[in-house]
């Protein structure tokens, strides 16, 4: 009783945030249990549309001078997140299964002279994912993928290339069974 309690402000708490930050553009959004928006003081823009919906437990992540655009009546499963430090933009009528994952970026790494993982530089490429595609469970999309209107990707791919509108993509995985 008590943690319902606790989520409702915290949610309204998250609602009057989004509302008040005037790069923030939103209209009729339902949040879940457990959201959060991450939203850096000098984000360039955050457009959210008409009836979206964020399920339970999403991460939105927007750091400074990226943008995020989503179309209406868009649809957020459990445990998702986007991480968006350039620029993010998801069409109307799309859905994401459960822990979809969105990432414009990479950690920038150096070889040579002797090998570097910088933990705070980012190689950065625009998502752009169009209108009604459905990302099934487990998919990750990674920095700069077109995904075009009317896509299936079927759960567990990792997309790290354009995908042409009116495709499914299926995740061909094979089982090996091995006797004991």
């Amino acid at each position: 009783m008590f943690y319902s309690f606790f989520e409702k402000i915290y949610r309204k708490q998250q609602l009057s945030s989004l509302k008040k930050n005037p790069k923030v553009f939103s209209e009729n959004i339902r949040l879940g249990v457990g959201n959060r928006f991450v939203l850096d003081k000098d984000l360039k823009k955050v457009s959210i549309g008409k009836s979206a919906e964020f399920r339970n437990y999403t991460c939105i992540l927007v750091a400074k001078d990226a943008s995020l655009e989503i179309g209406d009546r868009f649809f957020m499963n459990n445990f998702c997140s986007i991480n968006c430090l350039e620029h993010i933009s998801i069409g109307e009528n799309t859905l994401f299964g459960e822990n979809v994952k969105l990432y414009d970026h990479n950690h920038a790494y150096e070889t040579s002279p002797e090998f570097k993982l910088h933990p705070s530089k980012f190689t950065k490429a625009p998502i752009k994912i169009g209108n009604n595609c459905w990302l099934g469970s487990n998919v990750t999309v990674l920095k700069g993928v077109t995904i075009g209107d009317n896509c299936i990707i079927g759960a567990g791919c990792t997309i790290y290339k354009d995908i042409p509108a009116n495709t499914q993509v299926v995740n061909k995985q094979d089982l090996i069974f091995n006797s004991l």
